[in-house]
């Protein structure tokens, strides 16, 4: 350590809420499953808590300057003068408190306040307790942010930034830009046993300067009538010879090309981070933490009575590359996109389009160290 202080002044930690307090509400409403086993609950609970506890103290014997609030009640407003965030639970939070940090100016520091120890590596009668949390996203853990964290504290640690997703959704009336994605998202019919139509293709965007009708070759290089609708702002007409089907995002126009029609279960998109998680288990491709590029995949694509089957099956599991845009329109009556997990979602309706690229802002995450 220096005698400079820390290197970080204000810090806001982020506190899951355990699954032992959100039951024991229900349980005062008489709505707790029977089935629950409350002292293994209970038991993590305190872990937790303990964990909490044990990194309020570290902070106050460092002079660090903070604040605390609950997972579910984080809210950008408890981000102002903040220059690292702490999460403390396990890759859930961490991935709820990445959704706020839209900007990626503010570093990420995940703890999972309840690893597995060596003794329960020991214990024989399982090979492990999938109800805890992995910690993939956690740099640091209960067992060892005593030391850790002061190293944080005072500028060291692996910081590292991470590719996120950006999608941006539009409807008859409006385009709506989501949350930036650590992980990955899922674009699904609601019900999981229900079909996902959607056509898929790859946006190009068009140069209108070089296409338009409009220019007459001169200094200025518009004409007169190309000067009134530029100054209309008025959308000017596409050569249908030159272009397919044209889509607009931000006011820009798009060429879609290469697009086919998918019947599935919908399609998952990941980045390098997200690449070991969900998209691994649906037989996607490994990629790096880093990676700057993402990955979809079409989940159970239907397509026996293609064509040309061996051809759509190969654009079944792709890279989507740096500087490339991948757009969906949506053919069922409803849709989803779920945000990293269950918890944040965006509706879909039928004929809403989507484009999907790694445009957003990256994320300061601290990562594993020795």
């Amino acid at each position: 350590m220096t005698s400079s202080g820390p290197f970080f002044r204000r810090l806001l930690v982020v506190i899951k809420q355990t699954a032992y307090e959100e039951y024991s509400q229900l349980k005062m409403r008489g709505q707790a499953p029977k089935a629950l086993r409350w002292t293994r609950l209970e038991s993590r609970f305190h872990s937790h808590k303990q964990c909490v506890d044990n990194l309020l103290s570290i902070l106050k014997a460092n002079n660090v300057a903070y604040s605390c609030v609950n997972r579910v009640e984080l809210d950008r407003q408890h981000l102002a003068d903040v220059d690292l965030m702490i999460a403390v639970g396990g890759d859930g939070t961490v991935l709820s408190a990445a959704h706020f940090l839209d900007h990626g100016t503010i570093p990420l520091l995940g703890i999972n306040s309840d690893p597995s120890s060596e003794e329960d590596k020991l214990v024989k009668t399982k090979k492990g307790d999938e109800r805890r949390s992995h910690g993939a996203l956690c740099a640091v853990t209960s067992l060892d942010m005593k030391e850790k964290i002061p190293q944080v504290l005072f500028g060291g640690g692996k910081l590292s930034t991470r590719a996120r997703i950006q999608c941006v959704v539009k409807s008859t009336f409006s385009e709506t830009r989501l949350v930036p994605a650590l992980n990955d998202l899922l674009i699904a019919n609601p019900s999981p046993a229900a079909v996902s139509r959607f056509r898929m293709g790859w946006l190009k965007e068009v140069d209108m300067e070089a296409r338009s009708p409009l220019r007459d070759g001169g200094g200025s290089g518009l004409t007169s009538a190309g000067r009134l609708a530029s100054s209309l702002s008025e959308p000017q007409i596409l050569p249908r010879s030159q272009y397919g089907t044209i889509t607009r995002f931000g006011g820009k126009p798009y060429d879609i090309q290469n697009s086919l029609n998918a019947w599935s279960s919908g399609m998952w998109v990941c980045t390098g981070t997200g690449a070991s998680a969900a998209m691994a288990a649906a037989g996607g491709k490994p990629m790096k933490e880093n990676s700057p590029d993402l990955q979809y995949l079409i989940r159970e694509h239907m397509i026996e009575n293609s064509p040309n089957k061996d051809e759509v099956k190969d654009l079944d599991n792709g890279i989507l590359h740096n500087g490339e845009r991948l757009h969906l329109r949506w053919n069922s009556q409803k849709g989803r996109i779920f945000i990293d997990g269950s918890h944040l979602m965006h509706n879909l309706e039928l004929g809403d389009e989507i484009v999907i690229d790694s445009d957003a802002p990256p994320l300061a995450l601290y990562s594993r160290w020795d």
